[in-house]
């Protein structure tokens, strides 16, 4: 596996070379003509991002906005959402970034998450960089020149980072016509009416038992839809013990993600845990119902931006052991969010809470609302 270190120590090199030799001075400026925009997160994350970015193309309509992405994830910016630039960026590849270091030269830099990106900021001859503060070791926070707060009221991830990271109003809510499709290569696409089933995520503590899928998936096809699984790569096995005659269409891992927003695209309603697929549904705008269980329904709902989106959330309020809190390594005591491992948690009693009746009645209220709208119109 390749290393962090040789980015760090160019990082590192370059940020003290700025900090001691640069010819510009570091001050904010009150309309930066280049920001950044650097982080290293998950798709989820990544596309929570959103309102952030709406926000700095509101605020500053002719800077050039520039935000590092890893590479897997770059693809779903091909249409350049809030005429924003993406540049894949992974820490272990020094390719990645020389092709930073190319573009060098910002006004502001603002770091969402992890502080250790203030090194690469000022290595890129960032003039000012903003980031939320509280995050550890201490080192990564040295070359920060200012801190902002988290709020002290529940909310969610991408309201708070838009509201809280960067001043002015807050963003208008998230339309379709914000973020075009990504262009994609054909696939075989299933007949519709279908439902997407995505069970997989990041960490087994978030997948729902087979058994309720299998009782899910029966319930749709009573209902005159089918149901079409999908699942991340390496997650096959996930499909193959929901449906082991596979007799259903499954996508296991084998599209790429704008193949995916097709997918997604053409569905009736998407069900799925807590993971980055739930939040590349709101993308696309198709009905959804996530399955809340380590993860907090209101820090990593859709929250005000996304409130044009029809969805439903399935969760158990204040379940006891949601209650690590730790975000982004920040403990927020709202955040009512569990980050425990598998090694800490033998089994996810908050995802075996949540039954197949708690799942199916979201889905027919997210008919009525679709029938009511249908009406009003």
């Amino acid at each position: 596996m390749a290393s962090r270190w040789p980015i760090r120590l160019l990082s590192a090199g370059l940020a003290v070379w700025y900090a001691r030799f640069g010819l510009r001075k570091r001050k904010p400026t009150a309309m930066p003509r280049r920001v950044l925009v650097a982080h290293h997160l998950l798709l989820g994350d990544t596309i929570m991002l959103a309102p952030l970015l709406k926000k700095l193309r509101t605020r500053f309509p002719e800077a050039e906005i520039v935000m590092t992405c890893r590479p897997a994830f770059a693809a779903l910016f091909a249409t350049q959402p809030y005429g924003v630039r993406v540049v894949s960026f992974d820490p272990r590849q020094v390719r990645t970034f020389r092709e930073l270091f190319r573009i060098r030269g910002f006004d502001l830099a603002l770091l969402p998450a992890d502080n250790r990106f203030s090194w690469l900021a000022r290595a890129l001859d960032a003039r000012w960089i903003v980031a939320f503060e509280g995050d550890r070791p201490a080192y990564k926070n040295w070359l920060v020149d200012e801190f902002r707060a988290f709020p002290d009221h529940a909310m969610a991830l991408g309201d708070l980072i838009a509201q809280h990271l960067v001043d002015g109003p807050a963003p208008s809510p998230y339309q379709l016509s914000d973020w075009p499709a990504p262009p994609a290569t054909g696939f075989v696409a299933p007949a519709a009416p279908y439902c997407v089933l995505h069970v997989g995520a990041s960490t087994p503590l978030r997948h729902w038992e087979p058994e309720k899928w299998r009782a899910l998936i029966a319930w749709l096809e009573g209902m005159g839809t089918k149901a079409v699984i999908s699942a991340g790569p390496g997650e096959e096995d996930l499909g193959k013990k929901i449906d082991p005659a596979g007799r259903l269409d499954s996508y296991p891992g084998t599209l790429s993600l704008p193949q995916v927003w097709r997918l997604l695209s053409g569905a009736k309603a998407v069900v799925c845990p807590d993971t980055g697929i739930s939040h590349l549904a709101r993308l696309v705008g198709v009905p959804l119902v996530v399955l809340f269980g380590p993860g907090s329904a209101t820090l990593f709902g859709g929250g005000e931006f996304w409130r044009n989106v029809p969805d439903r959330k399935v969760t158990i309020p204040k379940f006891p052991c949601r209650d690590e809190n730790m975000i982004f390594r920040r403990h927020l005591p709202w955040a009512e969010h569990c980050g425990r491992t598998t090694v800490q948690c033998s089994a996810p009693r908050c995802m075996q809470a949540l039954t197949v009746d708690m799942v199916t009645r979201a889905l027919d209220s997210l008919e009525a609302g679709r029938a009511a709208d249908a009406t009003r119109n």
